[in-house]
């Protein structure tokens, strides 16, 4: 145990929750836009059970080092590309992310509304956190490796992921309001879901996109966002809530005709 407290160790665990606080960031949009379709007194248990299942995830995959070594072992190959375990969850994370943002960019702009008062099917707690706990193992994936990569010492990874998870627990709430208030953003949000998914493809199929070019992509584009929502000031154009009632619209009263 005194080995742990070493210099080295405490580099690597402030490096490592910085890292895994940033590869967090495109869990908790992902969270946020989910859990906003549940019930306003839902919502912050659907944040909080998806981060939850993100740290029991990420410490069970550190846990499962040799089985994660084994992912990345040729199962078949295609067109002379040796599939893993790793790639087949990447492709899979991928086309999920992929497809789940575009149903959801054309729900908030295209989607229809019911009328008379007839409300779309709800979503319950349970659906979403099942969709969160599916995406949760792409992205935990992610950051295991990268935390194997970068550390030694398996404490100072599960430490790590432990730091950055409480973190983001705070910072869901925050980053759920600001990005469900403004509509701008949510769609840029999920714009980056759908880089994201891009990359994970890209990713499955052994090319690399680094990741420091994403990244910068992302924060420019936010950059830009934060000054147009400073600078430009109107009312926000009102997305469409796929899974909110439409209040009944008043039938005029038929008028008796005249004998």
């Amino acid at each position: 145990m005194a080995n742990f407290f070493t210099l080295e160790n405490g580099i690597a665990l402030l490096t490592l929750t910085l890292l895994e606080i940033v590869l967090g960031i495109d869990n908790i949009v992902f969270i946020s836009i989910l859990s906003d379709k549940l019930p306003k007194e839902e919502q912050n248990k659907g944040r909080q059970i998806g981060l939850i299942i993100a740290l029991v995830t990420r410490i069970l995959l550190l846990l499962s080092l040799s089985w994660i070594i084994r992912l990345e072992e040729p199962l078949f190959t295609v067109l002379s590309i040796g599939i893993t375990g790793r790639d087949i969850i990447l492709l899979a994370g991928g086309l999920f992310l992929i497809g789940k943002s575009t149903m959801e960019i054309h729900d908030k702009l295209e989607g229809k509304t019911e009328e008379h008062g007839a409300s779309k099917t709800a979503v319950t707690l349970t659906a979403v956190v099942i969709q969160i706990g599916l995406l949760d193992i792409v992205f935990s994936l992610d950051s295991v490796i990268t935390a194997v990569g970068m550390a030694n010492n398996i404490l100072v990874m599960i430490m790590a992921v432990i730091i950055a998870v409480v973190i983001m627990l705070f910072a869901s709430e925050g980053i759920s309001k600001f990005v469900n208030g403004h509509p701008t953003v949510k769609i840029l949000a999920l714009s980056f879901l759908l880089l994201i998914g891009t990359s994970l493809l890209v990713e499955g199929l052994h090319q690399q996109i680094p990741k420091g070019y994403i990244y910068f992509a992302m924060a420019f584009s936010v950059f830009v966002e934060m000054l147009n929502l400073r600078v430009r000031e109107g009312v926000p154009v009102p997305l469409h809530q796929a899974y909110e009632s439409v209040p009944a619209k008043k039938q005029p009263a038929a008028k008796k005709g005249r004998k």
